[in-house]
C-alpha cells in the first residue's frame, strides 16, 4: 500500500499564513505537530505529518504551482461545505462552490492567503 506523507505550500507571509492553517486545519481536528526551520508549521493529526506551511528552502519567493493543488478528504458533505465556508471567511478566495462533480465526487475549491489552490472533498 502506498499513501501520500503530507503536502506543503509555500508562503511568503506566514505569520498570515499560519493563523489562516491553524485557524482551517483546526476546524477539522488537525493542530500543530512542530515549527518549520524556515519558520513556518508543520500540522498533524495523532502525532503524524499532514500538511505544511513553509518559507521555501532556496530563500527565494514562494509563488503558486500552476496545475498544483492539495485536497483534504472528508467522510460527509457537510464537513466539506463546512471546510470551503471556514476556507472563504478566514480570507481565502472561491474556486467551485460545494458540489457534485462526478456521480460519488462532491468537491470544493478554494485558494489561500498566498493563491495556493486547495480541494476538499468526500466520495459517495
Amino acid at each position: 500500500m502506498i499513501a501520500l506523507g503530507h503536502g506543503s505550500v509555500g508562503s511568503n507571509y506566514l505569520e498570515k499564513a499560519k493563523a489562516f492553517y491553524d485557524a482551517l486545519l483546526g476546524s477539522a481536528g488537525i493542530t500543530t505537530l512542530f515549527p518549520h526551520p524556515s519558520g513556518g508549521r508543520v500540522y498533524g493529526k495523532d502525532g503524524n505529518p499532514f500538511f505544511v506551511v513553509l518559507g521555501p528552502y532556496d530563500k527565494k519567493a514562494a509563488t503558486v504551482g500552476n496545475g498544483s493543488m492539495h485536497g483534504f478528504r472528508f467522510d460527509t458533505r457537510g464537513e466539506v461545505d463546512a471546510f470551503h465556508a471556514k476556507a472563504l471567511a478566514l480570507g481565502g478566495t472561491d474556486e467551485g462552490a460545494p458540489g457534485e462533480r462526478a456521480p460519488k465526487f462532491y468537491m470544493s475549491y478554494f485558494r489561500d492567503l498566498d493563491g495556493n489552490k486547495l480541494c476538499a472533498f468526500c466520495l459517495g
